[in-house]
């Protein structure tokens, strides 16, 4: 019998399943497994996809003669579960019911816990989730809003986080517990979180709050948006597409893509300069807030995300807050890479995984 030496991660997405199989940190084979909209449409809910989807990666499993017998684990994308601390998670039967019954909400990521369960329960062996978007670490400050009744709530990009701020705290030859990082998550989505002592103890809710970024609103004049909101103008779901969809960028400039926006700057558009540099400002302007979460004590700025990859974007963004701390640049999102290595922790000793019902409030 084959030795187990494989990691296969999946990571759902709204129109893709991607998977990916590691041989430790290197990624031995990757695809992307893409879903027609004529297939998805045909299920009345996301979890009524897990079938459907577990076929597809065990299809692709086969057609690269890759045996289930070689598999050490499987690591899913976490998905919307109830708060929880970061860390790998071993998934559970209370997890699994959870994120079918997807009363937080209905999103892909909530199959990849169901789909890894499902390959590794086969073989006997482990499955995992690592990081999920419901990692809720915020200390009681930063959890007050100013309306009794909306909390401050922790939905980060929390995988690329963690994951990024290892990589730092090994670069600067430190433990992930004794640095403190603010990182800069920059896609569709924008996230800035203050990392201390190995947890993100703060963080803008990119659909709600903080900067704007390529498709989404951040935070608006709430008197403005409740008179909006009121007008007689919009429903609710058409509200939701001005903040979150048809915001940002594509509000202003009719494109989510900063590629072009740089374009069409470098072709003199103006409008679409200010614009861009709004975003850079607003970034910036976010980290100092977060700086000062840190009272000032901050040995590095991580920008990450596919906004990274702009040369532009990233300059602009240092020359405002390099004043705080050195600026290290992690363009991208491997979050493949990020579930095998979480998986890898556990697998090697190096940490313990979790159980999520003995970590989160079940009986709520």
């Amino acid at each position: 019998m084959k030795p187990r030496e494989y990691i296969l991660a999946v990571n759902p997405g709204s129109t893709s399943t991607k998977v990916a199989l590691f041989a430790g940190e290197t990624n031995i084979r990757q695809k992307s497994l893409n879903h027609s909209p004529e297939e998805i449409k045909k299920f009345d809910r996301i979890s009524g996809q897990f079938q459907f989807r577990t076929g597809m990666v065990l299809n692709w499993l086969r057609e690269e003669a890759i045996e289930l017998g070689s598999l050490s684990a499987v690591v899913g994308r976490g998905g919307i579960l109830r708060p929880m601390p970061g860390g790998t998670y071993k998934v559970t039967d209370i997890m699994i019911e959870d994120l079918k019954s997807a009363s937080r909400e209905e999103h892909a990521s909530n199959l990849g816990a169901m789909i890894a369960k499902a390959i590794a329960d086969r073989e006997g062996i482990p499955s995992f989730i690592v990081d999920p978007v419901a990692v809720d670490e915020f200390e009681d400050l930063a959890r007050i809003s100013g309306m009794r009744e909306i909390p401050r709530r922790s939905l980060v990009h929390a995988l690329n986080v963690k994951a990024v701020s290892r990589r730092i705290a090994k670069q600067y030859n430190k433990r992930l517990e004794d640095i403190n990082l603010i990182v800069a998550h920059l896609g569709g989505g924008i996230t800035i979180a203050p990392v201390r002592g190995g947890k993100i103890i703060d963080a803008n809710v990119a659909n709600d709050m903080g900067p704007f970024s390529p498709e989404r609103a951040g935070g608006v004049p709430v008197g403005d948006l409740i008179r909006l909101i009121f007008s007689g103008k919009y429903n609710q779901k058409e509200i939701k597409k001005k903040t979150v969809g048809e915001a940002g960028l594509v509000a202003y400039l009719g494109t989510n893509d900063a590629r072009e926006v740089e374009d069409r700057i470098r072709k003199g558009d103006e409008y679409a300069k200010i614009i861009y540099e709004s975003m850079c400002y607003q970034v910036s302007k976010e980290i100092g807030s977060m700086a000062a979460v840190l009272y000032g004590k901050v040995d590095a700025i991580v920008v990450t995300g596919g906004l990274a990859y702009s040369e532009y974007f990233v300059n602009y963004i240092s020359k405002m807050v390099k004043f705080i701390a050195p600026v290290e640049v992690v363009a991208g999102e491997d979050e493949m890479l990020a579930l095998a290595q979480g998986a890898a922790r556990v697998i090697n000793g190096e940490e313990i995984a979790k159980i999520y019902e003995d970590e989160v409030e079940i009986n709520d």
